[in-house]
């Protein structure tokens, strides 16, 4: 069993949050005025009470008692209308934290249990706690795979050797995405600067962890056109934009992968 303190200080305060905001949602329940809403009977006051602890997570960290309340109204004759009196209904709540569930509920944060077949001489605890902690950059790469932009599934072959030769095919492409994304990613930091004008509509936003996708849909606007004559092709590429020689800085490749392709060949069509 290991403890995260960080997690778990930020985890508290997360906690402590929600407790109070709990708290005040309930304390309004007992507000009247226009637009209240004025609860008669206790199980409708308790409904909304249980409904805000489960909305926030709170359900066994506070104490609550709902007290009815009944009051004479005498009302005066009007219009042939007899005098009378009448009963003013209403149910209050009072709540209060209950201290020792909330302390041991605090104690609980930031634990993890880990297990592994694994013999301590090949993998330390250490080990398997920075391990595990990476275990989102696996799940994000089966993301990838499984999803867009690589797709595997569905998977419409039939045969297992295409099925086979997809998922190396396809596997292929998931270590080129996360290579991009490793080097534009050092890059940056090596630098200690962010990268702007992926994000459509928000052009001046920076970010020092570009993903692939966003890198690489940078060059969705790039078209070749190539012009057939009698005796010579003529090839035009579209100029590269400055985000795009940034991004190509980045990783380390060089503006001629594009501009090498505006050529003019004397060979016949």
């Amino acid at each position: 069993m290991v403890r995260s303190v960080r997690q778990a200080h930020a985890a508290e305060a997360a906690l402590r949050a929600r407790v109070a905001k709990a708290r005040a949602q309930i304390e309004t329940l007992n507000q009247r005025g226009r637009g209240k809403k004025r609860f008669e009977t206790v199980s409708a006051l308790r409904q909304a009470v249980v409904a805000i602890v489960q909305r926030y997570g709170v359900e066994h960290l506070f104490w609550f008692r709902l007290t009815p309340h009944v009051t004479a109204r005498p009302v005066r004759a009007y219009r042939g209308q007899p005098a009378r009196v009448e009963q003013d209904r209403h149910v209050t709540v009072e709540v209060c934290v209950d201290a020792a569930a909330l302390e041991a509920a605090v104690r609980r944060l930031g634990w993890r249990v880990y297990g592994t077949n694994q013999p301590v001489e090949s993998l330390s605890l250490a080990q398997a706690v920075l391990a595990y902690r990476s275990e989102y950059q696996v799940e994000r790469s089966l993301g990838r795979l499984k999803g867009q932009p690589l797709s595997l599934t569905p998977m419409y072959v039939q045969r297992d050797d295409h099925a086979t030769g997809l998922i190396r095919l396809l596997s292929i492409a998931l270590r080129v995405l996360t290579l991009l994304e490793f080097v534009g990613r050092r890059q940056l930091a090596a630098e200690g600067t962010k990268l702007a004008g992926l994000y459509a509509g928000n052009p001046r936003r920076e970010t020092a962890r570009p993903t692939a996708e966003h890198l690489l849909e940078a060059f969705e606007d790039i078209t070749l056109t190539i012009v057939k004559g009698p005796q010579q092709i003529v090839r035009h590429i579209t100029a590269l934009s400055p985000l795009q020689q940034r991004i190509l800085e980045l990783l380390g490749f060089s503006s001629a992968l594009y501009t090498r392709l505006c050529t003019v060949s004397s060979e016949p069509p």
